[in-house]
Order: structure tokens, then C-alpha cells, then sequence
């Protein structure tokens, strides 16, 4: 029986190598169109799995997409107007796997004077009434990213007050001065508070006219320790994904009012939802393509091997059998275009989505398995034509009838 299964074995491959070395020409061109079918295949879809996650950084970038804020804003008292501050530990820090990006706000309203050295008074005549912003969590710019920043002032002796200024703050605090460096003064009530270092940055929105300060000098100015005006989060992740988040941070804190920024979430959705819905229906285009030209070469080769089914038929080879042995071959060469074309059309959908989209894509290894599988899944479809062969009779063959 051992022996029977080996020869029978031997038998098999004797076969697909002689179907394979029939007729080069043919086999060349079938494993062109399926290599070329697989590489623009691989490419694509590279691309719609590049472009989502790309699109979910861009979006992030853009800054925070959900915010936790006081429910009764419209009350006269502190509480009311604030959150307690343990509502930061209560917000999970990752949304399936994805990092959260978190910073908590305190704002109120100072006087900010220029002070353009130590020893000079404060010129009460240029003091200037904005909001100040005092934050603590992640990195300012993870949150607010700005256009670009520069620094006024820096007392690397002394620089844990620091301050960032927003490029309208800092243009109304330099006008007509004399040219020595910036040093802000904040006052609240009776207490003063001077910067120590001083950056400038654009953020392109209403904080351009704010002042932002570490958490722990706003709570000595505004005497609130363990109170907050806000939570401002960025979440990565898919549209679905930061919806869930959204809907568990509000049975978490239920005192709190949680909401996205609806034209982030949704536009991040409805774009990708566009370009995905682009490549795919491309990538099933090409598919149905290959599989056409190589469903027309496969029944030159239906018509060729007439001959050597009819003597497979004739020694006692079941039509089972038969057919196996030409969807064995379509399989090999789905295999063998497959890879070959699906490790080029990753390096392809490099260059495409540079000149597309002016980043160069990064390879994702998930999607070379997906190309040569469709491919070896159109490679087996596409030899259909191959049934013809399973009503040919033995005996027409040999008198040339068939």
C-alpha cells in the first residue's frame, strides 16, 4: 500500500513537470499575468492598509479629538466650573493597544506684563488681560501641536518657570520694546509670578492668545489644588474604535461631560472610507482581468491535451484524478506568480505612494500573504475551461474524432 502511495506519488509530479515544460511560451505568459496581476494586487492594497494608519497619525496630529469637561458650566461655583483632578487616573491610558495622549487644563484669567529686565518696575500702563492655561499629562504638543516655536528667553539657571506664549500674546507684549529679551509677568490677584524661560509658538487657533504654565504654578496663583477646567485627549485608532472609547469614558465619568470632535472622527472616517472603497474596487478589477487572460490561455491548453486525457481515461485514471492534476498545476503557478509578483508590488506600492501621496508607504508583511492567496485563488478559478476535458472519451480520441 506504502509502495502504491509512492509511485502514485512520483506519478503525480512525473505529470506536472511534463505540464509545465509542454509549452514554455504559454506557461511564460500565465505566469505573467498572474505576476503582474499579483504585483498591482500587492501594491494596492499596501496602500489601503498604509493609508489607514497613515491617515489615523495625520488626524492625531491635528490634536485632541475628545474632550472631558465640567457638565454645569453655566453654574456661579468652582465645582461647578471644575473637575476634581483624580478624574485623570480614572482615563485609560491605551484604546486597543493605541497610546491615549492626555492633558488636564486649568484656566483663568491674568494680567501678563512685559518685563524687560529684573530691575525695572512692572509698566502697569502695558499689562495685558488673557486666559492662562496651566497643564499637566502628556507634552504640550501632543495635544496642541504648533507650526513652529521659537524661544525668547531661557535662564538655563532657573528655568522651572517656564512659559509658552502664544504668537498673538507675544506680539502685543513687544510692541515698542527696546529690543532686550522678552520676560513675561503674570499677575492673579496679589500674587506675581515671573517666567524664567519663555517660548513663542503658532497654534494656528483661539490658543494663540493664550499663556500656557505648568500645572504647579497655576495652582499657587490661583490657590486650586486638586481642581481642573478640562480633559483634552487625543485617542488613535478607527472611528468605531474612539466611539466605543467614548461611550466607556461616559459610563466611567458620569459627572463629567465626554464628547468627540465629531468632524475629526467622522472625517478621518469618510476619507479612508473613500480611498479604501477606490483601491478595492480596483484591486477586484485587476483580479478579474488576470483571471480572464489566463482563463483564455487555459483553454488553448484544454484544447491541446485532449490527447493525454484520453489516454489518462484509457489506463484507468478517474476523472477526479484528472482534473486534480490540472487545478494542482493552475495552484503552482497562482503560487509562483503570486510571489513573484506580490514581493514586487510592495517595493512598487513604495514609489506609488510617494508620487500619490507625496510619503513613501511603508511594507506591510500582512499583505503579501493576502496578494499570493487571492492569486493562487484566481489561478484555480481561471481554469475552469479545464472541465471540458472530463467529457472527452478514450476511444474518440484514438480514432481522431475528438
Amino acid at each position: 500500500m506504502t509502495g502504491s502511495r509512492a509511485t502514485n506519488r512520483a506519478m503525480f509530479w512525473r505529470i506536472i513537470r511534463r505540464l509545465f515544460s509542454a509549452n514554455p511560451g504559454r506557461l511564460f505568459v500565465m505566469l505573467l499575468a498572474l505576476g503582474a496581476g499579483s504585483a498591482v494586487t500587492a501594491a494596492l492594497l499596501n496602500l489601503q492598509v498604509d493609508a489607514k494608519r497613515r491617515l489615523t497619525a495625520e488626524f492625531r496630529a491635528f490634536g485632541a479629538n475628545v474632550v472631558i469637561a465640567p457638565r454645569n458650566n453655566n453654574q456661579t461655583g468652582v465645582d461647578d466650573q471644575t473637575l476634581e483632578e483624580s478624574i485623570l487616573q480614572r482615563i485609560p491610558s491605551s484604546n486597543n493597544e493605541n497610546g491615549v495622549a492626555k492633558i488636564a487644563f486649568l484656566y483663568f484669567v491674568a494680567g501678563v506684563t512685559p518685563l524687560n529686565s529684573v530691575d525695572s518696575p512692572f509698566e502697569s500702563e502695558r499689562t495685558i488681560q488673557t486666559v492662562v492655561a496651566g497643564f499637566e499629562g502628556a507634552k504640550l504638543a501632543d495635544i496642541l501641536p504648533s507650526r513652529n516655536a521659537r524661544v525668547l528667553f531661557s535662564d538655563t539657571a532657573n528655568d522651572s518657570r517656564a512659559c509658552i506664549l502664544g504668537e498673538q500674546v507675544a506680539a502685543k507684549l513687544q510692541e515698542n520694546s527696546s529690543g532686550v529679551p522678552l520676560r513675561p509677568v503674570i499677575h492673579y490677584r496679589n500674587l506675581s509670578i515671573l517666567c524664567s524661560m519663555v517660548q513663542v509658538q503658532s497654534f494656528g487657533g483661539p490658543e494663540d492668545a493664550y499663556v500656557f504654565v505648568d500645572m504647579a504654578t497655576a495652582r499657587r496663583l490661583t490657590i486650586l489644588d486638586d481642581r481642573i477646567s478640562l480633559v483634552q485627549l487625543s485617542v488613535s485608532g478607527t472611528p468605531e474604535r474612539i466611539n466605543r472609547y467614548i461611550s466607556d469614558l461616559q459610563k466611567g465619568i458620569p459627572e463629567a461631560d465626554v464628547h468627540g470632535i465629531r468632524q475629526f472622527t467622522e472625517g478621518e472616517g469618510k476619507i479612508y472610507d473613500r480611498i479604501s472603497g477606490l483601491l478595492t474596487a480596483t484591486v477586484g478589477i485587476v483580479l478579474v482581468l488576470t483571471g480572464l487572460c489566463v482563463m483564455a490561455a487555459m483553454t488553448n491548453v484544454a484544447m491541446e491535451r485532449k490527447n493525454d486525457v484520453g489516454l489518462m481515461k484509457a489506463i484507468g485514471g478517474s476523472v477526479r484524478r484528472v482534473l486534480r492534476l490540472f487545478l494542482a498545476e493552475a495552484a503552482l503557478l497562482g503560487l509562483a506568480g503570486g510571489m513573484i509578483g506580490g514581493a514586487a508590488g510592495i517595493f512598487l506600492s513604495i514609489g506609488l505612494g510617494k508620487a500619490v501621496f507625496g510619503v513613501a508607504a511603508r511594507p506591510r508583511l500582512i499583505v503579501y500573504p493576502v496578494a499570493v492567496a487571492l492569486t493562487i485563488i484566481v489561478a484555480i478559478l481561471s481554469a475552469y475551461p479545464l472541465r471540458r476535458l472530463a467529457s472527452i472519451r478514450p476511444a474518440s480520441v484514438f480514432r481522431g474524432e475528438a
